[in-house]
């Protein structure tokens, strides 16, 4: 899975890349903008909804500044909210008759609000609009373009009414501002770094995690996403986040936790959770402490990017109780052990290779020409190294795509040769984390042991290690090995090509041989005499 427009996610995301602003409010400034609007712009702005509110505006004449027209058209959502003195407004009415275009040409949604009127009056301009009509009507009875204009005014009305909107009078305003804002946030397009990547191969992985976390269910959840380095983890829960946040008051997407003070990620996640922009606490026990006690009522959609250590889940979910009901928290991490034996875990597994030819064309052969056959065969030998993995196939992808068509073959020689110093970088993540002695046998299973049993492996390995099976159950769970169904060692290609370039990087001697060209080479290293195998 990888960060492809053919997917529904992507389509979506990418249809959504017009829109400067989330939110127009269109209102009677003398009615409603001390009070309801100013609520609900308040209600929207919380919730991470980007509202354009004209501030400043005079509602004198007929005409609209240019600037507001195209705050209008870039909006995605109209909030249209009718009040008594509405219609007394041409201002306001020639607003309307703008966003009614918007709808039908730009597809903008319309959302009435009907504040202290009845949607019949607004529907058949009576009542208070009648009274408002009567004076336009007499304004420019002499006037066919003004009465052309007025009639503009009734149509736009009568076709706003019709339209699924809310009804305020007699409810709790506080409670109509809520829907509204969770009305909107479902309709919105949720554009975000990952949103507008190339993304191939997403929507069956977004499928089974959305069913994984059951969101008809009103207990709390924690859901793993579990993955080796570069495979597409962070594009999957990012995916997730935006199609499901709509649904929750309160949600926070915490990116590279593994990089991050853990106390610094609990102020953020308060801060953002509780819309309060300040530091919360000064050590990690207290945030337990607080989060417990100020999240334990709030539905929450959380995602931990990257957590490699278990005091990420511990300090940052440690208990299903410190959320309200409904909440869900979402990990992701190339090491299984930390998720804990109780929670749900989807893997993520790299490409299929028709996804990953897709995935690779997009970058290689992006916008600067025609690739010929003999391009193409050099494509396919890059996307078979690869072995389906997302960040691999990008990176080489963009890489070639910056290439003198005549330097290819030369090109992808060297990434067959060396891969990438980008990807093998990533892969070391990985790597790193490892403790001393499992470090010592992935560096023999990616030198000697890939595709011997398990259980044989086990066995030479314990030569020098007693505890090697549990250390390769480790090396396991950490996403850089796998079992066969044959119960083989298996490793990705480009996992083993990391493991020999950490042997043939280190520092004073080369510990492992693995071909003979470069046996005679560390034979004739003295600093390597007796230290390798």
């Amino acid at each position: 899975m990888a960060s492809s427009s053919s997917s529904s996610y992507a389509s979506d995301s990418q249809n959504c890349t017009h829109w400067k602003y989330h939110v127009f409010l269109s209102f009677r400034g003398d009615d409603t903008r001390k009070t309801f609007t100013s609520h609900l712009f308040e209600g929207l702005k919380h919730r991470g909804i980007f509202t354009f509110q004209d501030d400043k505006r005079l509602e004198k004449g007929d005409s609209i500044p240019e600037e507001l027209l195209k705050a209008i058209e870039e909006s995605q959502v109209a909030l249209v909210i009718f009040s008594k003195n509405y219609a007394t407004s041409r201002w306001c009415l020639n607003e309307l008759v703008k966003i009614m275009e918007c709808k039908e040409v730009k597809k903008q949604i319309v959302m009435p609000v009907f504040y202290d009127v009845d949607p019949s009056d607004v529907r058949h301009q009576t009542g208070s609009f009648a009274e408002a009509f009567s004076k336009h009507k007499s304004r420019y009875k002499d006037d066919v373009d003004g009465m052309q204009m007025v009639q503009g005014w009734r149509t736009a009305l009568s076709a706003a009414a019709d339209l699924s909107g809310t009804n305020v009078p007699g409810r709790i305003e506080s409670e109509c501002i809520r829907e509204l804002v969770d009305a909107v946030s479902s309709k919105l397009c949720k554009t975000s770094s990952s949103s507008s990547e190339y993304t191939v191969g997403i929507d069956t992985h977004l499928k089974e995690v959305k069913s994984l976390l059951e969101m008809e269910s009103g207990d709390v959840r924690i859901l793993g996403i579990w993955g080796m380095g570069g495979v597409g983890k962070t594009t999957l829960a990012r995916a997730v986040f935006d199609t499901l946040s709509p649904r929750f008051q309160y949600a926070s997407f915490l990116e590279n936790v593994k990089e991050t003070n853990i106390n610094e990620i609990q102020n953020k996640l308060l801060s953002e959770l509780l819309r309060e922009d300040k530091k919360h606490v000064d050590n990690k026990t207290e945030g337990k402490r607080l989060m417990a006690k100020r999240l334990r009522f709030m539905k929450v959609l959380i995602v931990l990017d990257d957590i490699n250590h278990c005091d990420h889940l511990e300090y940052l979910a440690g208990d299903l109780c410190w959320f309200g009901s409904g909440s869900r928290i979402i990990a992701t991490t190339r090491n299984r052990e930390i998720l804990g034996m109780n929670n749900v875990v989807h893997q993520v597994t790299t490409l299929l290779e028709p996804d990953a030819i897709q995935l690779f064309n997009h970058y290689a052969f992006k916008g600067l020409f025609s690739p010929d056959e003999h391009m193409k065969k050099l494509a396919l030998e890059a996307v078979s190294h690869a072995k389906g993995l997302p960040l691999a196939l990008k990176l080489w992808g963009i890489w070639l795509n910056n290439k003198d068509k005549t330097l290819w073959r030369e090109a992808v020689d060297m990434i067959r040769r060396e891969s990438s110093e980008d990807v093998v970088n990533n892969l070391k993540i990985s790597f790193e984390g490892l403790q001393d002695k499992e470090k010592t046998i992935f560096l023999d299973i990616a030198c000697f042991f890939r595709g011997m049993r398990k259980d044989k492996t086990i066995e030479i390995l314990k030569s020098y290690d007693l505890d090697a099976h549990i250390r390769l159950h480790g090396i396991i769970e950490k996403s850089l090995v796998s079992i066969s169904e044959y119960e083989t060692l298996q490793m990705h290609d480009l996992i083993q090509d990391m493991g020999r370039y950490v042997v043939k990087e280190q520092k004073g001697s080369r510990s492992r041989v693995w071909n003979v060209e470069d046996f005679e080479d560390v034979m004739m290293d003295s600093m390597g005499q007796g230290k390798w195998k």
